[in-house]
């Protein structure tokens, strides 16, 4: 007896970036983690709210992560009644799409993008639609009425690195039916963001994950701004536990500390343009980037012989062999001395 739907024993599931099991002995730049710890009031709150015995872990924490999304809110300037808080973003845009679009409706987003809107669609039975990119990085063909139930806006982009203007998303916004979700996972390394548009837009929701800029990717801790009705829609469908004791502590430390945050943000954007500069110094073709990486081309654009030598040099960076990237790789920003080290290997590497 076949117990399991059609759609989920034909799907191929996400990929991951690889996670090598002797991580320490490698530079590795392919999954765009922060290379520096968390705040260091991270490690007291855990360790405090574990106690001296750890008894607290026998009961259950907050439902509703209530003091996470009251220090949200006024580190952004919502009621709290406007922010959910998620096991990573990736909770927050599953149930976007659970919530929002049933079997065979549309869902909309940009190739290449994050890859894994498609797999949250097949899941659910949803239908997508793609657009492409003009030279000028914007959406090739975009109607001037879109009806899908979701379009995915991924600002800044990954795996290109490049930000679309508030103007422009804020055009997008009038121009959705459903709702426009502006993923900014990468938006705190960039000059510009979408949350003002949650405001002005009543279809506009924000996600956010502390993966990236807050170096909490091991936490799996992020979140969604949008109108109070939508985040209540939200609040019906998630795990009603979804986020533990230490993962909830963990984030109200970090989220307070924005004296360290902006330190370390303020050095990974430092040496992303230092790095970036050093690339084109080298003949690499650079996507400007707003990101924490950069999306670089060798002058003979094959990337893949590019990874396959840092590889082997014991440096991990990310390849896609979709056509429209193979020609680049994406580059996590690590540390000064760790893009230092990559410089020299691409170096020795050379063009062809």
């Amino acid at each position: 007896m076949n117990y399991l739907r059609t759609n989920i024993q034909t799907m191929a599931g996400y990929v991951p970036g690889f996670q090598p099991p002797d991580i320490a002995s490698w530079i590795k730049l392919n999954t765009n983690e922060n290379p520096y710890p968390p705040a260091p009031g991270v490690r007291k709150a855990i360790l405090d709210e574990l106690g001296d015995d750890a008894a607290r872990l026998r009961t259950y924490p907050s439902a509703s992560s209530i003091v996470l999304r009251e220090t949200a809110a006024r580190l952004y300037g919502f009621d709290p009644a406007w922010i959910i808080m998620a096991n990573g973003s990736d909770e927050v845009l599953n149930n976007l799409i659970r919530a929002c679009a049933s079997e065979g409706d549309e869902i909309g987003y940009i190739h290449p993008s994050y890859s894994y809107y498609a797999t949250l669609a097949e899941i659910q039975g949803a239908t997508v639609r793609t657009f492409g990119l003009t030279e000028e990085f914007r959406i090739a063909g975009f109607p001037e009425r879109y009806d899908g139930k979701l379009f995915f806006l991924t600002t800044p982009n990954s795996p290109l690195g490049f930000a679309f203007p508030h103007a422009y998303v804020d055009e997008l916004a009038s121009r959705c039916s459903g709702l426009l979700v502006v993923d900014e996972a990468y938006a705190d390394f960039a000059g510009e963001n979408a949350l003002e548009l949650v405001k002005r837009h009543e279809n506009v929701v924000v996600t956010r994950t502390l993966s990236k800029s807050y170096a909490l990717a091991g936490m799996r801790l992020g979140l969604a701004i949008a109108r109070p009705e939508i985040i209540a829609a939200l609040d019906k469908i998630r795990d009603h536990y979804n986020l533990d004791r230490l993962a909830q502590a963990a984030c109200v430390a970090a989220l307070q500390d924005q004296d360290y945050f902006l330190y370390r943000r303020d050095q990974v954007v430092a040496t992303r343009e230092l790095f970036s500069r050093e690339l084109q110094n080298l003949g690499y073709a650079v996507v400007p980037s707003q990101g924490n990486f950069v999306f670089a081309s060798p002058a003979d654009r094959n990337g893949r012989r590019v990874y396959d030598g840092l590889y082997q040099r014991r440096i991990l960076v990310r390849h896609f062999s979709d056509p429209l990237l193979a020609h680049g790789m994406r580059i996590s920003i690590g540390t000064e001395e760790e893009m230092q080290q990559t410089l020299d290997a691409i170096r020795e590497i050379g063009g062809v």
